[in-house]
């Protein structure tokens, strides 16, 4: 691994060929974002927006997304007490940057929809207001809809610019992890409340160009822990060039602490190349920094395939035990908390 580069004020994100200017990471967004700057080809230009949210019983996931093939929205509710799952996606052909994703981590506004399904994300100063409906969302007429308000952006969260070896390709990205949560959805006449005092969420801000076909790692935490403090982790890989940074970052009372080394994941079962998700994984750093063992409660397997494009993601759902430690030495103790942790390949 290389030297691990911090972005730490507003430059430029791509040079006057549509190349990675400034590759490493931030503890914030410090890349300017313009989408006309871009070279490549529109079809291979990928933008969306996941909210996980998140009180301890139920975990609601909504993505918006225009990956140039297709504008697509993602609902998924994910009961961690039965446990059962559902994922459901509706997808607008062609949209080529019709959705106007927002430049802006902070502020703008995206509006889904198609036939009866819609969504809105409205973002003012940091704070975001999630509203939507999905009729049939589990294919037995239920109707899910939701009205959220997340609070204010953290003042440091993992933020990264990856090149890829390919010409004018590259990934911007922001997680933001611990941001608190109002709220709730229903599912016909069930309704789930999200309180700021027992619910958390944690956001994918992704801006990009892609290669074709891509495999990834991610795992996250966003949590209170026994003493009452917020702690969070991000960690990812499997993607880009990461000589100049990776995506590996703790976050406690909205500071940052970066883990340099990387961290790579260990499947349950997974001798013959045929992991088995449900069984447990161990994640572990290379300087003893971070040792968990993840224990899954539910695989969130939804594959979306419609031939030239496709997405097959186990994102699993458990829980989290073990330590992780801060830049000063601080030892964090992870005891029985809800996260995720997923392995995704596409076509797209």
């Amino acid at each position: 691994m290389g030297n691990q580069i911090e972005i730490t004020e507003k430059r430029p994100l791509l040079d006057d060929n549509g190349n990675l200017a400034n590759a490493g990471y931030a503890k914030k967004l410090n890349w300017e974002y313009d989408r006309g700057q871009i070279k490549a080809k529109k079809a291979r230009i990928k933008e969306w927006e996941y909210y996980s949210i998140s009180n301890g019983e139920y975990s609601l996931g909504i993505t918006i997304a225009d990956i140039g093939y297709a504008g697509t929205l993602t609902v998924s509710v994910v009961d961690y007490i039965t446990p059962a799952q559902f994922s459901a996606t509706a997808v607008r052909l062609f949209s080529m940057g019709k959705l106007n994703m927002p430049a802006d981590l902070d502020n703008g506004e995206i509006n889904f929809k198609k036939g009866k399904i819609w969504a809105s994300i409205k973002i003012e100063n940091g704070v975001r207001h999630l509203t939507g409906e999905y009729p049939n969302a589990d294919d037995r007429g239920t109707l899910l809809s939701w009205d959220i308000t997340l609070g204010e952006t953290p003042k440091e969260y993992m933020a990264i610019a990856t090149p890829f070896e390919k010409d004018k390709h590259f990934y911007l990205n922001a997680k933001v992890n611990c941001m608190r949560v109002e709220g709730g959805f229903k599912l016909n006449d069930m309704y789930c409340r999200f309180e700021k005092h027992n619910s958390l969420a944690v956001l994918d801000w992704g801006r990009g160009v892609w290669p074709y076909k891509n495999i990834w790692y991610w795992a996250s935490l966003s949590t209170a822990l026994d003493d009452g403090r917020l702690f969070g982790f991000n960690f990812g890989y499997g993607f880009g060039d990461t000589e100049n940074a990776t995506e590996n970052m703790l976050l406690i009372d909205g500071k940052a602490h970066k883990i340099n080394s990387n961290v790579t994941f260990t499947i349950g079962g997974d001798v013959d190349g045929k992991p088995r998700f449900i069984e447990p994984w161990t994640i572990q750093d290379e300087e003893g920094r971070v040792e968990l063992c993840f224990t899954p409660i539910i695989d969130k397997y939804a594959p979306f395939d419609i031939k030239f494009l496709q997405m097959k993601g186990h994102q699993v759902f458990g829980w989290y035990d073990g330590k992780c430690i801060l830049d000063d030495g601080t030892e964090i103790k992870i005891d029985h908390k809800i996260g995720f942790a997923e392995k995704v390949v596409t076509k797209w």
